[in-house]
C-alpha cells in the first residue's frame, strides 16, 4: 500500500478534529459573530435558543461609566447599504439625522415613513466576565465586550430602578454587591426574544478581592469606542448617503439584495431616492434582533 495512502488512513480521526474546527469557525462566522475577538455575543441553536451567564463590570480604570451608547443607522437604497455609526452618538451633526429631521417635518406622510425606515437605533457597549457558555467554554472566566440592544439595557435599569417599594435597588456593575445575568434567548415569531433573562440574586463575583482586581484592571476602554477618531467625518457620511440614494449607483446592487443571509430579522426598510414619494416599508420593532443585523450586514460590508 502506498505510505501516503497508508498515512491518510491512519490521520483520518485528526483531519476530522480539524475539519470540524474549520466548519465551527465558519459557523460561528455565518451567524454574526464579530471579527474583533475583544467582543462577545451568545451562540444559538438551529431552534433559535441559546443560554450563558454573564457578569456586568464596572467602569474600566480612569473611566466614568460602565457602559456607552451607540447610535447607527441601517437602511438600503438604490445605491446599495448604508451602514454606519451616528455622528449623533458624539452630539454632532450627522447628515441621515439632518435629512429625516426634514422629511419628518415635511407634513407630508409618505415622508415620514421614509424617515421611520432611516432612522437611527440605539445600542449599548459594556465590559462583562463570562461566567458560562455552554456553547464555547473556553470563553468562562474571560473578559470581552458585550454589544446590546434596549432590550437588555432596559432589565438592567429594572434592577437600578425597581418598580415596587418591597424591592431594593441593585447595582448590576457591583462587583462585590452586583449580580450574574442568565442570558436566555428564544425564538419568538421568528425574531430573538430575551425577556425570560433575569438576574440572580446579589453576590461576589468571586470570593478574592485581588482576582477581581485583575479582572477589573483587564477590562477594555469604553471611552475610547467613541473618540471621534473612531467615526467618518460628515463629508465622508454625506457622500456614502449620496451613493446609497443614487439611481446611477444601483444597476449592479440586486444580485447584492437577493444574497443577503439573514431569516426573519427585523430588517431596515429599502428606502427610495429624494424626491421619491413611494412609501417605505414599516420595519418591526426589535431592536436587538436589529442590532444583530447591522452587524452582520457591517461585517459583510467590509
Amino acid at each position: 500500500m502506498n505510505e501516503s495512502f497508508s498515512a491518510l488512513k491512519r490521520q483520518r480521526t485528526s483531519s476530522l478534529e480539524r475539519l470540524t474546527k474549520e466548519i465551527n469557525k465558519l459557523a460561528n462566522k455565518e451567524q454574526g459573530s464579530s471579527s474583533d475577538d475583544r467582543y462577545w455575543q451568545p451562540e444559538v441553536d438551529k431552534a433559535g435558543n441559546g443560554y450563558a451567564i454573564i457578569r456586568f463590570l464596572p467602569a474600566p480604570m480612569n473611566e466614568e461609566l460602565p457602559w456607552v451608547r451607540m447610535w447607527n443607522h441601517g437602511f438600503q437604497g438604490p445605491g446599495g447599504w448604508y451602514i454606519e455609526n451616528s455622528l449623533t452618538t458624539l452630539n454632532q451633526p450627522d447628515p441621515v439625522a439632518e435629512m429625516n429631521s426634514k422629511l419628518w417635518n415635511s407634513g407630508n406622510d409618505k415622508d415620514k415613513e421614509i424617515a421611520r425606515a432611516r432612522k437611527r437605533r440605539l445600542n449599548y457597549i459594556a465590559n462583562i466576565y463570562v461566567v458560562k457558555d455552554p456553547a464555547h467554554p473556553e470563553n468562562e472566566g474571560k473578559v470581552f465586550l458585550y454589544k446590546f440592544g434596549k432590550k437588555i439595557f432596559d432589565k438592567i435599569n429594572e434592577k437600578m430602578n425597581p418598580e415596587f417599594d418591597d424591592e431594593k435597588p441593585l447595582n448590576p456593575f457591583d462587583l462585590w454587591a452586583g449580580a450574574n445575568f442568565k442570558l436566555k434567548i428564544r425564538k419568538v415569531e421568528g425574531y430573538r426574544n430575551y425577556d425570560k433573562s433575569e438576574f440572580e440574586d446579589p453576590a461576589p463575583l468571586l470570593e478574592d478581592d485581588d482576582d477581581m482586581e485583575a479582572i477589573w484592571k483587564s477590562q477594555h476602554s469604553l471611552a475610547e469606542l467613541v473618540a471621534p477618531d473612531k467615526f467618518k467625518s460628515y463629508d465622508e457620511l454625506k457622500a456614502r448617503l449620496d451613493k446609497v440614494l443614487s439611481e446611477q449607483a444601483g444597476y449592479s446592487r440586486k444580485s447584492e439584495e437577493d444574497d443577503v443571509p439573514f431569516e426573519r430579522v427585523a430588517r431596515p426598510s429599502a428606502a427610495p431616492s429624494v424626491g421619491k414619494t413611494a412609501p417605505a416599508k414599516k420595519v418591526a420593532a426589535h431592536d436587538d434582533d436589529d442590532l444583530e443585523f447591522f452587524n452582520k450586514l457591517a461585517e459583510d460590508d467590509e
